[in-house]
């Protein structure tokens, strides 16, 4: 794990008509996309995070960890298939109706915001400011994304199945967030999730773009996901390595 200096890196905001999708694919997303990391939890959390709000909480998958290391948990997701899968998977943990732009938590609450894999949904000039509001002076925003490491040969193999699909690898540009935050704190963790064939695919089905495919041409990406993952599954164990680099980014509110 390295810890950098101050600067924005990483990603490009995807195309607005496919951020309220994911609903459409919850059961997959909660099935194929990874955890994340405890060092990288813990880093974002900083250290005081007795209450802490998790935005575009999606399936939970943040929140588990959260639960874990705070003593009170909101939860906030817009999409109404993702808040259901949310409470399958965390029945008795509430999840609330919003977005970053609009969040529905009282002024000074929280002592820590999280967005795992979501911040590049948001408009930064509006979710900022509204983040800042529901901060105490002086607390953190972390966000946080896991990105396959196409180092991996058989990873870049799947980008460019992807892109031969007219679909995008995660593309990475500038983080923004803005006033009144003001420069991040930057690491990055690097790990190996072991996991089934099946796994692979709703990885990969659960993406946004993939979601907003033509049934014909996403079968066919089913087709070929499938055979690239068995093609890179232990020929033991049947699972297949897939590698992240997972990107966490801190900023603290004014005191």
């Amino acid at each position: 794990m390295s810890l950098c200096g101050a600067g924005y890196a990483a990603w490009v905001p995807n195309p607005e008509s496919n951020g309220r999708r994911f609903g459409e694919a919850a059961a997959a997303y909660e099935r194929g996309r990874p955890e994340y990391p405890a060092e990288v939890v813990t880093w974002l959390l900083g250290d005081n995070a007795d209450r802490v709000i998790d935005l575009g909480a999606g399936t939970g998958k943040l929140t588990r960890a959260l639960l874990a290391r705070a003593g009170r948990v909101i939860a906030v997701e817009p999409d109404a298939g993702m808040r259901a899968e949310f409470s399958r998977q965390l029945p008795g943990t509430s999840v609330l109706d919003g977005t970053a732009e609009d969040i529905p938590v009282r002024d000074g609450w929280a002592d820590v915001v999280v967005a795992g894999q979501a911040w590049h949904w948001v408009d930064p000039r509006r979710a900022a400011p509204e983040v800042a509001r529901v901060l105490r002076p002086g607390g953190l925003l972390g966000l946080a994304w896991n990105d396959r490491d196409v180092a991996d040969p058989w990873l870049d193999r799947l980008a460019e199945v992807l892109v031969g699909f007219g679909t995008s690898p995660d593309a990475m540009n500038d983080v923004v967030v803005g006033p009144p935050f003001g420069p991040s704190e930057v690491m990055e963790h690097r790990w190996t999730d072991h996991v089934s064939v099946a796994r692979v695919v709703d990885m990969i089905m659960s993406r946004s773009y993939v979601i907003a495919l033509p049934d014909e041409q996403r079968a066919e990406l089913v087709q070929q996901v499938t055979a690239l993952a068995y093609e890179g599954a232990d020929a033991v164990t049947g699972l297949v390595p897939v590698r992240y680099r997972t990107q966490g980014y801190r900023y603290r509110a004014p005191a």
